[in-house]
């Protein structure tokens, strides 16, 4: 029996009995995280060889979007479904029904947000329906009265194509005129069972993204249980190992909790930028409303990578793959951000590079993250007229990128002037709050272990005159290394 008058995807799910793990909220909502990311990975490779221009795939995710990587975003049409539609007006000053009247009727599938009905139990439950032409799945975590969750996922085609017929129904329940369209675009992706080697490469995923307790280690080797129940074991390089595991777990359910809406207005931000006929002051706020929503969800996917770094043993996870890379395309996307954040504490920001940039090994994405969030940081910390010197020199097998603060005036000497470092307070297992500005970060010991992560290593320099230097070392790629030694 049904719950309501439409099955949820849970209940699909748990009448196939397939992959159904039932276990503590905490467990399932990890179970949830790894799928995900094994998911996002799966896709970034199945699509790899054709344009991302080129629609590639359907998802339909809810309660927000699920995938935030460009390759994907532009590669795949995403329909999100919501109990709690965004209202557009709530941001604006004034009316324009107009304009909103026909930005919700121009939901174009590539970029949709579909409202579920309030007392629809679907809208309990967190999803994922993706459609490709190599494979179809459904991911989903379930959320009781109680509080207990259940994880479940499923690549069986019929599994997926009953679930699309439940949310179909709601569609045309709440949006008949966009039902056709949507099933239309489900067709094109035909119900055919996966190549198994999808499925293996999925399960490989999965099985590097669990990286399990040690304590539990041999226990779950011998069951092979994917929800079996361990108590997390903090490793031996982690900031404080004395700090409680539940600091690091709130740590991730703020993060989320936060990305998750803002991901929401984003999106909605977007679609009504895409609208021609809107004023220009209009355009504007909302080019800073997506400019804002865009810089907190990657200080909270920083927060929350630094914690899942916190509770993992081991570092070499697909998340922080390390892959030969331009290290000029990485500075060249965030050094304009760089002197914006400067900028708007009037500060200066110079940047000193060698005439050609070496490859380093690292990871691409998380190293964008990491020094865009490393600069924010910086220069919260930094006197309002300061001047900051970022400099890029090959240091043997290595690339150095140092942040240097210059407080005198010119003219003066450095040595006639002491620099106070600022106050920092720490704030549990991974974060420090400092007092002077109200700003709360990620402290030097876990931004250590993100350079790690992904290869480098981060030195913190307290100088007398000079304040905090920052150096930043990265591994050069070996025909770099062959060619800066000639």
């Amino acid at each position: 029996m049904y719950q309501w008058i439409l099955p949820s995807l849970s209940e699909i799910l748990a009448e196939s009995e397939l992959t159904v793990a039932e276990c503590s909220p905490t467990k399932a909502e990890r179970q949830w995280r790894i799928s995900l990311a094994a998911t996002e990975q799966l896709l970034t490779k199945t699509l790899a060889t054709a344009s991302p221009d080129i629609t590639q795939g359907l998802v339909l995710a809810a309660p927000a979007p699920l995938f935030s990587q460009p390759r994907l975003t532009q590669s795949l049409q995403t329909v999100t479904f919501t109990a709690k539609p965004f209202n557009p007006l709530a941001l604006m000053p004034f009316q324009m029904p107009t304009a909103i009247a026909a930005a919700n009727q121009e939901m174009v599938p590539h970029e949709s947000v579909l409202p579920l009905l309030p007392a629809d139990p679907l809208a309990t439950e967190r999803f994922c329906l993706v459609f490709t032409d190599k494979f179809r799945l459904v991911l989903v975590l379930k959320e009781e009265k109680s509080g207990d969750k259940a994880f479940s996922f499923s690549f069986d085609p019929e599994v997926v194509q009953q679930a699309w017929r439940s949310l179909g129904a709601r569609v045309m329940l709440t949006n008949p005129e966009f039902f056709a369209e949507l099933d239309t675009l489900v067709k094109q992706y035909a119900p055919v069972a996966p190549d198994y080697r999808t499925v293996i490469h999925f399960s490989q995923l999965l099985l590097q993204e669990l990286t399990e307790p040690e304590a539990h280690k041999e226990a779950s080797e011998n069951t092979g249980d994917f929800g079996q129940k361990t108590e997390p074991k903090i490793p031996a390089s982690i900031p404080n190992p004395q700090a409680p595991v539940p600091d690091v777990e709130l740590l991730q359910a703020f993060a989320h909790e936060v990305r998750t809406p803002l991901t929401t207005i984003r999106t909605l931000t977007r679609l009504l930028l895409k609208r021609k006929d809107l004023p220009t002051n209009v355009t504007n706020r909302l080019e800073i409303i997506d400019h804002e929503c865009t810089e907190q969800i990657d200080r909270m996917e920083l927060l929350f990578k630094a914690a899942e770094l916190e509770t993992s043993t081991s570092l070499k996870s697909p998340k922080t793959q390390l892959t030969p890379m331009s290290l000029d395309q990485v500075l060249r996307q965030s050094v304009p951000r760089w002197q914006q954040a400067a900028h708007r504490r009037n500060l200066t920001l110079d940047v000193v590079l060698p005439q050609q940039l070496p490859t380093v090994v690292s990871n691409p994405n998380m190293l964008d993250q990491i020094l865009t969030g490393l600069m924010e940081n910086f220069t919260r910390s930094l006197p309002p007229g300061s001047h900051i010197q970022v400099q890029v020199i090959p240091a043997g097998d290595q690339l150095k990128l140092q942040l240097s603060p210059q407080f005198h005036c010119k003219g003066s000497s450095p040595a006639s002037s002491n620099v106070t470092p600022p106050i920092r307070k720490a704030l549990g297992q991974l974060l420090m709050f400092q007092p002077e500005t109200g700003t709360i970060s990620l402290n030097i010991a876990a931004t250590k272990h993100l350079f790690q992560a992904i290869g480098g290593k981060l030195i913190v320099r307290q100088r007398q005159h000079y304040g905090e230097v920052l150096t930043i070392f990265l591994p050069l790629e070996v025909s770099s290394k062959q060619k800066f030694r000639l």
